[in-house]
């Protein structure tokens, strides 16, 4: 017996010592499975960051809501006297049928689910589906108060959207989704919810500890914390109450002409900050309402043709190439280019017109006789410093190009007011702030900056960028005058969109909508109607692009008047809450010339200086013998007006004096004038003042507005 529990005590103790020295069992670490079976781990969910407004309004944000849980095992009520499940079924049905959007026999056949499944695993709890999601924290407080036995609560995050519908196709949502590890995480489907989804996520944390079999915490044992990093904040350049003003007015005129679809953004042109922008259809990111409808973000990714307000453009690279002659006359009605015709919308035009009158009644056919003046291969070239045919660079992904096309003649003549070639909305943007920021295009963007909560440093940050100078700023400020003469002007087809307080400077658009079968579509309520402008139209502190397609007119209505509501209606709203001063506005923008030989040269003057029209003074007589513009050609408020009159003339001052303006003093005066340069007047050998002699010569040094503006 002494050897055989001796040899017995010898085996153990070397069994034991080889586990201790190599820490194994039949080849499995001990360790590793104390590890797994004492050793826990927790998951420390990161909230996902804030969407705000540039004020830091909250626009997206994360809220606590319960998914409801019902216990049916009797098991878990086991050991304790009380009752941990649900044990009267009938009751708890009929009290959460008052709470959840699901029947009571629903609710009675769920918790009659058989304690064990298929498989032969046993069920411990159920849920309730949707039904049993999302729940509120009042609702939950309400159910808790019944105090039903085995219903609980399980916390969780859901993605809260405040505003509703609100500028929903640019902030896109989040949604629950389940993982590969089983763990279910806000993560962004679309819009920016998706763009910056890694930023917005965050990192998870983890608490790590040892406990016993039964998951309690192991006296003296380590617990160690990792905590979670917060997801950063997204600040945009939108105004929540810029945006409210459009999402109201949008909604009202879709309620009212029913269109396809309508799509509006306004901005800041002097930094590229985007204020506002929405479209019809939409949807709410709160619960998915119309979201089969709205996939596209027409900011960035819808092109189209825009119409006539590309002849704001077209007029900007005239006067720029000093090929703008206001009160020099054409033809309306049709213009042939090879063996094709264009034709103005009235189809027959308004007989032999200025270009002034031109451009305030939107003649296609006064914008193909600058095409002309211009050249096509420099008309095209203004088309691309404006930005048109590639992507603005906004901060935000799918951004498409549009086309400008020049193969044939007629497509260039086409593009000049707007039809044929393709644009996107955010390009007209960028692009009229060159028009409104007195030359200089900016760069459009979204995101203010992104911030870390964790640290409240700024990790990503965005400032206004100068895109280019597709022309001068006297460019600019001349092309607004005109372009606020589409609208105030009697012959104007922008009348609907003046403002009472502000000086309102734009151009409309009626554009045919390509077939997709070929061919365009034709019909008062077939096009696609539009607007692009600014206001005060002296110094613009917003510009704002509304387009609406094919809305249900009536009988009376005109196509300005959908995106007139839309307009006149923000941008007021807008420029107020900016604290921006109303203006007095003039009426009348432009005068219609009278035939004035023989009146008096004091009487004459002091009319149009009460305009704002220049006068220059041939002569030193009483009365006007001729006239430059002739008999009821228009004069734009700050154009000039040549009065010749009897006696001696003086040299004038030429500086900034355009060609034309030079060649008409020339013509009229008999003036001895040599040019060098292009351009605009800088310098001249004969100072003002002079008695002009015929025989002397005088030279007059121009210069191109690039380089004046360098």
């Amino acid at each position: 017996m002494l050897i055989v529990y001796g040899g017995l005590f010898f085996a153990m103790f070397f069994r034991i010592f080889g586990i201790q020295a190599s820490g194994q069992v039949e080849g499995q670490a001990l360790a590793a499975k104390a590890a797994a079976k004492y050793e826990r781990s927790k998951v420390i969910t990161a909230n996902r960051g804030n969407i705000l407004d540039r004020q830091g309004q909250v626009i997206a944000e994360d809220t606590i809501n319960y998914r409801l849980v019902a216990v049916i095992s009797p098991k878990a009520s086991e050991g304790t006297k009380t009752l941990m499940h649900v044990a009267d079924k009938e009751k708890t049905a009929k009290i959460l049928a008052k709470y959840l959007s699901i029947s009571e026999k629903d609710i009675f056949d769920k918790l009659n689910t058989k304690v064990k499944n298929a498989q032969g695993n046993e069920i411990r709890q159920v849920e309730f589906g949707a039904a049993g999601r999302n729940i509120s924290h009042g609702v939950m407080e309400q159910i808790s108060s019944e105090k039903l036995p085995g219903i609980i609560f399980m916390e969780e995050t859901k993605r809260f959207y405040p505003n509703g519908i609100f500028a929903s196709n640019l902030i896109g949502l989040a949604q629950r989704d389940t993982q590969q590890d089983g763990q279910t995480k806000t993560v962004g489907k679309m819009g920016l919810e998706s763009i910056y989804n890694k930023e917005l996520s965050g990192t998870d944390g983890r608490v790590q500890y040892k406990s016993d079999v039964w998951g309690y915490l192991l006296p003296n044992s380590n617990k160690m914390v990792e905590p979670a990093k917060d997801g950063a904040d997204v600040y945009l350049t939108i105004d929540k109450t810029i945006q409210n003003f459009l999402e109201d007015s949008m909604s009202k005129v879709y309620k009212k002409y029913n269109p396809e679809s309508m799509v509006a953004v306004v901005a800041n042109p002097k930094t590229g900050e985007i204020l506002a922008v929405s479209q019809r259809p939409t949807y709410n990111p709160q619960d998915g309402t119309g979201l089969e409808n709205s996939w596209l973000n027409q900011l960035t990714e819808l092109t189209i043709e825009p119409g006539s307000t590309m002849k704001t453009f077209t007029l900007a690279a005239a006067v720029e190439e000093d090929k703008w002659f206001p009160n020099a006359t054409f033809q309306s009605g049709q213009y042939t280019v090879l063996d094709r015709t264009i034709r103005d919308s009235n189809q027959v035009g308004w007989g032999s017109i200025s270009y002034l009158e031109g451009i305030q009644r939107s003649s296609n056919v006064g914008m193909a006789h600058l095409l002309k003046l211009m050249g096509d291969d420099t008309f095209i070239s203004y088309m691309k410093k404006f930005g048109f045919g590639e992507k603005t660079g906004i901060d935000l992904p799918n951004e498409a190009t549009g086309q400008i096309l020049d193969k044939y003649p007629i497509n260039r003549v086409t593009t000049t007011y707007g039809q044929g070639s393709t644009v996107t909305p955010i390009q007209l943007i960028q692009a009229v702030s060159a028009i409104a920021n007195d030359g200089k295009m900016m760069q459009p963007y979204v995101i203010e900056k992104i911030v870390n909560p964790n640290t409240k440093k700024i990790v990503k940050e965005n400032t206004p960028t100068i895109k280019g100078q597709p022309i001068s700023e006297k460019t600019a400020k001349e092309v607004r005058k005109i372009l606020a003469s589409t609208i105030y002007s009697e012959k104007g087809t922008g009348q609907n969109f003046a403002s009472k307080e502000y000086e309102v400077a734009g151009k409309t658009g009626t554009a045919q909508i390509p077939k997709a079968s070929g061919g365009y579509y034709w019909g008062k309520n077939e096009f696609l109607y539009s607007f692009l402008g600014m206001a005060p139209a002296d110094d613009p502190q917003l510009v704002m692009y509304i387009a609406v397609e094919k809305p249900k007119l009536g009988p009376t209505d005109v196509g300005s008047e959908p995106t007139s509501t839309v307009f006149n209606t923000v941008m007021g709203s807008s420029l107020k809450y900016l604290n921006i001063k109303p203006q007095k506005i003039k009426k009348t923008k432009s005068q219609t010339m009278e035939n004035l030989k023989g009146q008096l040269v004091e009487d004459v003057e002091k009319e149009f200086e009460e305009n704002g029209i220049e006068t220059v003074i041939i002569g030193n007589g009483d009365k006007i013998t001729d006239q430059y513009p002739a008999e009821k050609s228009e004069v734009l408020s700050g154009g000039f007006v040549f009065l010749k009159t009897d006696g001696d003339s003086v040299v004038p001052d030429f500086t900034d004096w355009s060609l034309r303006n030079v060649l008409t003093y020339q013509t009229m005066a008999g003036a001895n004038i040599e040019i060098n340069g292009e351009g605009y007047v800088q310098k001249q050998s004969v100072k003002a003042g002079t008695v002009l002699n015929a025989n002397k010569k005088i030279i007059l040094k121009m210069k191109k507005p690039e380089e004046i503006y360098k």
